[in-house]
């Protein structure tokens, strides 16, 4: 009969839960980098100088705004109307108009089931067979005999394994940092209207 105590000992855990966590840390490091290269490719461009500087985007529209000129004795001309139409320019920073990616693995739940069945057969069949024969005959007498014997036996083991891995990973869109969260709030208070 196997030892089924040294078959689960034989188990190497280290794949089976180990794998998965750092597979999670690798995903979490992957989720991480790719913010930072995001943050990079899409909120930056070059300067022309070797530098970075911030990527703006620009709005062009036209509104109406107080007339400095206005002057409320006059009747026709430029200064008799209140309001006059003004082209506004408003340069917004790129990241402050984007979803930055932030995701984070909240939860990993590992379930390993290992399943060991042993199972041990044994049997054993006899067979017994005989026959007989006498005949007489004047001065003759004859007699034959037979007889067999058979017996068969076999065993064996036989055990089966069942091994189930389930990995539950959960993650969630993430607060953003709050250095980030601090920058981007600084870049919203540069939108700057021309």
């Amino acid at each position: 009969m196997p030892n089924l105590v040294q078959e689960l000992n034989s188990l190497d855990f280290n794949v089976y839960i180990a794998g998965p966590l750092q597979a999670a840390v690798d995903a979490q490091h992957a989720a991480s980098m790719s913010q930072v290269n995001f943050i990079q490719e899409v909120g930056f461009k070059d300067d022309g100088a070797g530098g970075t500087e911030l990527r703006y985007v620009d709005f062009k529209y036209t509104k109406k705004v107080p007339n400095p000129d206005y002057d409320p004795q006059a009747t026709t001309g430029p200064t008799s109307e209140p309001y006059k139409e003004a082209e506004v320019l408003i340069s917004v920073p790129f990241l402050t108009m984007l979803t930055i990616p932030a995701l984070r693995i909240e939860e990993i739940t590992i379930d390993f089931n290992a399943k060991l069945t042993s199972t041990e057969t044994s049997n054993v069949a006899s067979e017994f067979a005989g026959s007989a024969e006498l005949s007489l005959k004047v001065w003759k007498v004859n007699f034959k005999a037979s007889a067999s014997y058979k017996r068969t036996s076999s065993s064996g083991t036989s055990t089966e394994r069942t091994y189930n891995l389930g990995v539950h990973v959960r993650a969630v869109n993430d607060e953003l940092p709050a250095g980030l969260d601090r920058i981007l709030t600084m870049l919203e208070d540069s939108i700057a209207a021309h």
